[in-house]
Protein backbone atom coordinates (compact mmCIF):
# COMPACT_ATOMS: atom_id res chain seq x y z
CA UNK A 1 0.00 0.00 0.00
CA UNK A 2 2.84 2.40 0.81
CA UNK A 3 4.21 2.04 -2.74
CA UNK A 4 0.80 2.98 -4.08
CA UNK A 5 0.72 6.14 -1.97
CA UNK A 6 4.14 7.35 -3.16
CA UNK A 7 3.84 6.22 -6.79
CA UNK A 8 1.94 9.30 -8.00
CA UNK A 9 4.44 11.60 -6.30
CA UNK A 10 7.33 9.71 -7.90
CA UNK A 11 5.75 10.05 -11.35
CA UNK A 12 5.14 13.78 -10.89
CA UNK A 13 8.63 14.32 -9.46
CA UNK A 14 10.17 12.58 -12.47
CA UNK A 15 8.00 14.42 -14.99
CA UNK A 16 8.20 17.92 -13.52
CA UNK A 17 11.35 17.86 -11.39
CA UNK A 18 14.10 15.39 -12.23
CA UNK A 19 13.73 15.13 -16.03
CA UNK A 20 13.47 18.94 -16.53
CA UNK A 21 16.56 19.34 -14.34
CA UNK A 22 18.55 16.94 -16.51
CA UNK A 23 17.26 18.69 -19.62
CA UNK A 24 18.40 22.04 -18.19
CA UNK A 25 21.87 20.57 -17.64
CA UNK A 26 21.90 19.40 -21.27
CA UNK A 27 20.84 22.84 -22.54
CA UNK A 28 23.36 24.66 -20.36
CA UNK A 29 26.29 22.78 -21.88
CA UNK A 30 25.16 22.82 -25.51
CA UNK A 31 24.50 25.51 -28.09
CA UNK A 32 21.40 26.20 -30.17
CA UNK A 33 22.34 23.44 -32.62
CA UNK A 34 22.80 20.85 -29.87
CA UNK A 35 26.60 20.77 -30.10
CA UNK A 36 28.69 20.66 -26.94
CA UNK A 37 29.52 24.24 -25.89
CA UNK A 38 31.46 23.70 -22.67
CA UNK A 39 31.20 26.73 -20.40
CA UNK A 40 30.34 29.17 -23.20
CA UNK A 41 26.76 29.69 -21.99
CA UNK A 42 27.93 30.41 -18.45
CA UNK A 43 30.54 32.87 -19.72
CA UNK A 44 27.92 34.58 -21.84
CA UNK A 45 25.38 35.08 -19.05
CA UNK A 46 27.92 36.14 -16.41
CA UNK A 47 29.31 38.65 -18.90
CA UNK A 48 25.87 40.12 -19.51
CA UNK A 49 25.65 43.65 -18.06
CA UNK A 50 22.32 42.69 -16.43
CA UNK A 51 23.62 39.62 -14.59
CA UNK A 52 25.58 41.05 -11.66
CA UNK A 53 23.02 43.75 -10.81
CA UNK A 54 20.41 40.96 -10.69
CA UNK A 55 22.70 38.94 -8.40
CA UNK A 56 23.06 41.97 -6.11
CA UNK A 57 19.30 42.53 -6.01
CA UNK A 58 18.55 38.92 -5.07
CA UNK A 59 21.39 38.79 -2.53
CA UNK A 60 20.17 41.94 -0.74
CA UNK A 61 16.63 40.61 -0.67
CA UNK A 62 17.77 37.23 0.70
CA UNK A 63 19.83 38.80 3.49
CA UNK A 64 16.99 41.03 4.67
CA UNK A 65 14.33 38.35 4.15
CA UNK A 66 16.16 35.53 5.96
CA UNK A 67 17.19 37.68 8.92
CA UNK A 68 13.66 39.04 9.32
CA UNK A 69 12.15 35.58 8.93
CA UNK A 70 14.41 33.78 11.39
CA UNK A 71 14.24 36.49 14.06
CA UNK A 72 10.59 37.52 13.84
CA UNK A 73 9.05 34.10 13.16
CA UNK A 74 10.93 32.51 16.05
CA UNK A 75 10.07 35.38 18.37
CA UNK A 76 6.37 35.40 17.42
CA UNK A 77 6.13 31.60 17.74
CA UNK A 78 7.61 31.73 21.25
CA UNK A 79 5.25 34.57 22.23
CA UNK A 80 2.18 32.76 20.91
CA UNK A 81 3.28 29.56 22.62
CA UNK A 82 3.66 31.43 25.92
CA UNK A 83 0.03 32.59 25.81
CA UNK A 84 -1.92 30.29 28.10
CA UNK A 85 -5.38 31.43 27.00
CA UNK A 86 -6.30 28.71 24.50
CA UNK A 87 -8.80 30.64 22.39
CA UNK A 88 -6.44 33.62 22.07
CA UNK A 89 -3.54 31.39 21.04
CA UNK A 90 -5.67 29.66 18.41
CA UNK A 91 -6.98 32.99 17.11
CA UNK A 92 -3.47 34.41 16.73
CA UNK A 93 -2.28 31.32 14.87
CA UNK A 94 -5.24 31.58 12.51
CA UNK A 95 -4.63 35.29 11.91
CA UNK A 96 -0.93 34.72 11.23
CA UNK A 97 -1.67 31.86 8.86
CA UNK A 98 -4.51 33.53 6.95
CA UNK A 99 -2.38 35.66 4.54
CA UNK A 100 -0.69 32.48 3.32
CA UNK A 101 -4.00 31.39 1.81
CA UNK A 102 -3.46 33.98 -0.93
CA UNK A 103 -1.46 32.91 -3.96
CA UNK A 104 1.74 34.82 -4.65
CA UNK A 105 0.34 36.82 -7.56
CA UNK A 106 -2.83 37.71 -5.63
CA UNK A 107 -0.75 38.84 -2.67
CA UNK A 108 1.34 41.15 -4.86
CA UNK A 109 -1.78 42.62 -6.47
CA UNK A 110 -3.14 43.36 -3.00
CA UNK A 111 0.11 45.06 -2.04
CA UNK A 112 -0.03 47.22 -5.18
CA UNK A 113 -2.89 49.02 -3.46
CA UNK A 114 -1.34 48.96 0.00
CA UNK A 115 1.85 50.59 -1.33
CA UNK A 116 0.03 53.31 -3.25
CA UNK A 117 -0.35 56.40 -0.99
CA UNK A 118 -3.37 57.57 -3.00
CA UNK A 119 -5.35 54.37 -2.34
CA UNK A 120 -3.69 52.63 0.61
CA UNK A 121 -5.46 52.12 3.94
CA UNK A 122 -2.13 53.10 5.54
CA UNK A 123 -1.60 56.15 3.33
CA UNK A 124 -0.94 58.29 6.43
CA UNK A 125 1.98 56.08 7.40
CA UNK A 126 3.41 56.12 3.86
CA UNK A 127 3.19 59.91 3.70
CA UNK A 128 4.78 60.17 7.14
CA UNK A 129 7.70 58.17 5.74
CA UNK A 130 8.02 60.66 2.88
CA UNK A 131 6.25 58.74 0.12
CA UNK A 132 3.64 60.72 -1.82
CA UNK A 133 3.29 58.47 -4.87
CA UNK A 134 3.45 54.81 -5.80
CA UNK A 135 6.57 55.41 -7.92
CA UNK A 136 8.43 56.83 -4.91
CA UNK A 137 7.64 53.70 -2.90
CA UNK A 138 8.88 51.22 -5.51
CA UNK A 139 12.10 52.86 -6.63
CA UNK A 140 14.72 50.07 -7.08
CA UNK A 141 16.55 51.05 -3.89
CA UNK A 142 13.46 50.28 -1.80
CA UNK A 143 12.58 47.00 -3.48
CA UNK A 144 14.52 44.55 -1.23
CA UNK A 145 12.62 45.88 1.79
CA UNK A 146 9.31 45.97 -0.12
CA UNK A 147 9.72 42.37 -1.30
CA UNK A 148 10.69 41.30 2.22
CA UNK A 149 7.50 42.83 3.64
CA UNK A 150 5.36 41.14 0.98
CA UNK A 151 7.09 37.77 1.45
CA UNK A 152 6.91 37.97 5.24
CA UNK A 153 3.22 38.88 5.18
CA UNK A 154 2.52 35.96 2.84
CA UNK A 155 4.74 33.20 4.18
CA UNK A 156 5.66 33.88 7.78
CA UNK A 157 2.33 32.73 9.23
CA UNK A 158 2.78 29.16 8.05
CA UNK A 159 6.22 29.02 9.63
CA UNK A 160 4.88 30.43 12.90
CA UNK A 161 2.39 27.56 13.02
CA UNK A 162 5.18 25.04 12.30
CA UNK A 163 7.43 26.55 14.98
CA UNK A 164 4.52 26.50 17.41
CA UNK A 165 4.16 22.76 16.80
CA UNK A 166 7.90 22.29 17.33
CA UNK A 167 7.66 24.14 20.65
CA UNK A 168 4.90 21.78 21.75
CA UNK A 169 7.35 18.89 21.32
CA UNK A 170 9.68 20.28 23.98
CA UNK A 171 9.21 18.29 27.15
CA UNK A 172 7.07 20.07 29.74
CA UNK A 173 9.25 18.51 32.44
CA UNK A 174 12.32 20.32 31.07
CA UNK A 175 10.51 23.67 31.11
CA UNK A 176 9.16 23.04 34.59
CA UNK A 177 12.61 22.09 35.88
CA UNK A 178 13.98 25.37 34.52
CA UNK A 179 11.22 27.32 36.28
CA UNK A 180 11.97 25.49 39.54
CA UNK A 181 15.61 26.53 39.15
CA UNK A 182 14.50 30.15 38.91
CA UNK A 183 14.63 30.72 35.14
CA UNK A 184 12.29 33.41 33.82
CA UNK A 185 10.52 33.37 30.44
CA UNK A 186 13.40 35.06 28.60
CA UNK A 187 15.98 32.66 30.05
CA UNK A 188 13.82 29.65 29.16
CA UNK A 189 13.41 30.92 25.60
CA UNK A 190 17.13 31.65 25.18
CA UNK A 191 18.58 28.66 27.02
CA UNK A 192 16.07 25.89 26.22
CA UNK A 193 13.60 26.68 23.47
CA UNK A 194 15.96 28.28 20.95
CA UNK A 195 18.59 25.50 21.11
CA UNK A 196 15.87 22.87 20.73
CA UNK A 197 14.42 24.77 17.76
CA UNK A 198 17.77 24.89 15.97
CA UNK A 199 16.93 22.15 13.46
CA UNK A 200 13.54 23.65 12.70
CA UNK A 201 15.09 27.07 12.18
CA UNK A 202 17.62 25.51 9.81
CA UNK A 203 14.85 23.78 7.89
CA UNK A 204 12.94 27.06 7.65
CA UNK A 205 16.09 28.80 6.41
CA UNK A 206 16.69 26.20 3.70
CA UNK A 207 13.14 26.27 2.38
CA UNK A 208 12.95 30.06 2.48
CA UNK A 209 16.32 30.35 0.78
CA UNK A 210 15.15 28.09 -2.03
CA UNK A 211 12.02 30.21 -2.48
CA UNK A 212 13.91 33.50 -2.20
CA UNK A 213 16.43 32.73 -4.92
CA UNK A 214 13.51 32.20 -7.30
CA UNK A 215 12.22 35.77 -6.90
CA UNK A 216 10.06 36.42 -9.96
CA UNK A 217 6.36 37.13 -9.44
CA UNK A 218 6.79 40.24 -7.28
CA UNK A 219 9.21 42.21 -9.50
CA UNK A 220 7.48 41.00 -12.67
CA UNK A 221 4.08 42.31 -11.59
CA UNK A 222 5.56 45.52 -10.22
CA UNK A 223 7.39 46.05 -13.50
CA UNK A 224 4.13 45.79 -15.42
CA UNK A 225 2.19 47.94 -12.95
CA UNK A 226 4.82 50.69 -12.80
CA UNK A 227 5.46 51.06 -16.53
CA UNK A 228 9.01 49.71 -16.18
CA UNK A 229 10.03 51.82 -13.15
CA UNK A 230 10.95 48.38 -11.82
CA UNK A 231 13.13 46.80 -14.54
CA UNK A 232 11.97 43.55 -16.10
CA UNK A 233 15.40 42.01 -15.43
CA UNK A 234 15.53 42.90 -11.72
CA UNK A 235 16.01 39.30 -10.51
CA UNK A 236 17.90 36.31 -11.89
CA UNK A 237 14.69 34.46 -12.67
CA UNK A 238 13.45 37.45 -14.62
CA UNK A 239 16.73 37.56 -16.53
CA UNK A 240 16.39 33.85 -17.32
CA UNK A 241 12.85 34.57 -18.54
CA UNK A 242 14.20 37.33 -20.79
CA UNK A 243 16.79 34.95 -22.25
CA UNK A 244 14.26 32.20 -22.88
CA UNK A 245 11.20 34.08 -24.14
CA UNK A 246 12.50 37.43 -25.38
CA UNK A 247 15.85 36.42 -26.87
CA UNK A 248 14.87 32.80 -27.67
CA UNK A 249 18.06 31.66 -25.95
CA UNK A 250 17.04 28.66 -23.85
CA UNK A 251 20.67 27.63 -23.41
CA UNK A 252 21.51 30.89 -21.63
CA UNK A 253 18.37 30.59 -19.50
CA UNK A 254 19.37 27.06 -18.50
CA UNK A 255 22.85 28.28 -17.54
CA UNK A 256 21.32 30.90 -15.23
CA UNK A 257 19.06 28.27 -13.66
CA UNK A 258 22.05 26.00 -12.96
CA UNK A 259 24.00 28.86 -11.41
CA UNK A 260 21.01 29.53 -9.15
CA UNK A 261 20.88 25.84 -8.23
CA UNK A 262 24.57 25.72 -7.33
CA UNK A 263 24.34 28.88 -5.22
CA UNK A 264 21.21 27.66 -3.43
CA UNK A 265 22.78 24.26 -2.71
CA UNK A 266 25.96 25.85 -1.35
CA UNK A 267 24.04 28.18 0.97
CA UNK A 268 21.73 25.35 2.03
CA UNK A 269 24.78 23.29 2.98
CA UNK A 270 25.73 26.08 5.41
CA UNK A 271 22.30 25.86 7.06
CA UNK A 272 22.54 22.06 7.25
CA UNK A 273 26.00 22.01 8.82
CA UNK A 274 25.51 24.95 11.16
CA UNK A 275 22.03 23.90 12.18
CA UNK A 276 22.88 20.24 12.73
CA UNK A 277 19.86 19.29 10.65
CA UNK A 278 20.79 15.62 10.39
CA UNK A 279 22.40 15.20 13.78
CA UNK A 280 20.83 12.68 16.11
CA UNK A 281 19.85 13.81 19.59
Amino acid sequence: MSYGFVSLYVVLALAFGILPAFYAVYLAFTDGAGAFAGLDNFTKVTGDFRFWPAVTHVALYLVIWLIALVVLVTLLAIVVHAIKVRWLSRTLRFVFYLPGALAGASSVLLWLFVLDPTASPVSGLLRALGFDSFVQVIVPGNLPVVFTIVAFWTGAGGWIVIMYGALNNISAEVIEAARVDGANAVQIAWGIQLPMLRKWISYMGIMSLAAGTQLFVEPQLLSQASNAVVPNDYSLNQLAYQYAFQQNDFNGAAAISLLLLVIALALSAVFVTRGGLFERD
